[in-house]
């Protein structure tokens, strides 16, 4: 009988390991305070940062979805990880947090390593800028489980932040005002019905939109806020931080929003992005419908006093954001619903 190996099943360990070699040099570069072991090892050590009181550790999980399929259809790699790591840092981002460190787990029938390098070096820029160092994670190599070409993608990220500097929006009160911080797009939620806009419409990746391909202006990956959101907080009292991904302004903003008030937003307070208004035209759209699944255009909402609005505003716009104030938090009225956008002038209702 014929000797098998582990390649015959689909596996090759070779590769696994010179993508380990690859990713050490770009975990490298994410190193800060607090690191006590480099990539390879079978678990992390990370010390948490001095100075704190009484740290809260806090932790979150994501994916990037179905964007990923137009990465394969682009054979375009290099900005999913950033992806990847700007939708977990920024969920523990609105509690607080400082990011400390990032795992990913890379998933693929068939491991190829350039593919993956590149995917890699896309989490590894991610870090950079959200200040988090990449400690670690698994690449899985199984055979039938994914079609030629295609793999998925989850991060893993863990901040601490001081007890009593925990945002949970208790004490957000009726009178303060909602800001909003600009989106880079559509980030990584909707991209199912952003592929259904796309196969009714007749659109293709190619086609060119304001300038670039279509297919690069909805790549576009995931704004990561931590720089900005650092800077403001050490200077102002932020109340509440909604990070608006899968279910859109109106259904995230409500999570740290007590169940006796509502957050008024006026929708022609910021200008919603050109990529926002080609999916509403040519998917018909309901605008209710662009409100509940996409950010339109605002990728983080906080909540500050009405005092320190101004402050909030000239510190984000300092550190390099665009932000509006684009809103106000008002006592709720009976079952009315938690986040109410007031239509702009000539658009469909």
């Amino acid at each position: 009988m014929e000797t098998l190996r582990y390649t015959d099943a689909g596996v090759d360990i070779d590769a696994g390991d010179e993508l380990v070699e690859r990713i050490k040099p770009l975990a490298r570069k994410t190193l800060r305070e607090g690191v006590l072991g480099g990539i390879g090892g079978f678990g992390a050590l990370f010390e948490v940062p001095p100075g704190y009181r009484r740290p809260v550790l806090v932790s979150g999980t994501d994916g990037v979805g179905t964007k990923l399929r137009l990465a394969f259809a682009m054979n375009r790699h290099d900005t999913v990880g950033i992806d990847l790591v700007a939708m977990s840092v920024n969920d523990i981002l609105v509690q607080g947090a400082e990011p400390l460190f990032f795992l990913d787990y890379f998933a693929c029938g068939k491991l190829h390593v350039d593919t993956a390098a590149s995917v890699i070096s896309g989490i590894a820029r991610g870090c950079e800028d959200a200040g988090c160092a990449l400690v670690g994670g698994e690449t899985a190599e199984m055979p039938d489980m994914y079609p030629a070409g295609e793999y998925d993608l989850a991060g893993f990220a863990v901040g601490v932040v001081e007890h009593d500097r925990i945002i949970d929006g208790k004490r957000i009160a009726s009178g303060d005002v909602v800001l909003g911080l600009a989106s880079s797009g559509p980030h990584s939620n909707g991209y199912s019905l952003i592929r259904k806009v796309l196969e009714r419409s007749g659109a293709t990746l190619t086609e060119n939109f304001e300038g670039s391909p279509l297919g690069e202006v909805l790549l576009k990956p995931t704004r990561i806020y931590v720089r900005a959101l650092r800077a403001l907080l050490a200077q102002v009292e932020v109340r509440g931080i909604a990070h608006i991904t899968g279910g859109g302004l109106v259904g995230n903003i409500p999570r740290v929003l007590g169940q006796h008030l509502s957050a008024h937003l006026e929708a022609g307070a910021w200008p919603r992005p050109a990529i926002f208004e080609w999916l509403r035209e040519r998917g018909n759209v309901e605008e209710a419908e662009m409100y509940r699944v996409f950010n339109c255009g605002i990728g983080l909402a906080l909540v500050v006093s009405a005092q320190q609005a101004g402050l909030a505003l000239e510190v984000l716009r300092e550190a390099g954001e665009t932000a509006w104030a684009i809103g106000e938090i008002r006592a709720r009225q009976g079952d009315e619903p938690q986040t109410l956008i007031h239509p702009h002038p000539g658009r469909n209702p």
